[in-house]
């Protein structure tokens, strides 16, 4: 696996890590950002990948 291949996939992994603590934030009550600001977050790290 190349350099850029492996960086790509620990971002991702990154990304998976932050997803799941968000969901068990929220099924544990929880609160945080709301829908909006989770879909720009989520687009600007997309857009780091």
């Amino acid at each position: 696996m190349d350099i850029e291949t492996f960086n790509r996939r620990e971002k991702i992994l990154k990304l998976r890590e932050e997803l799941l603590a968000v969901e068990e934030d929220r099924l544990a009550g929880r609160t945080g950002c709301t829908l909006d600001e989770s879909d720009i977050h989520l687009d600007h790290m997309i857009e780091e990948v």
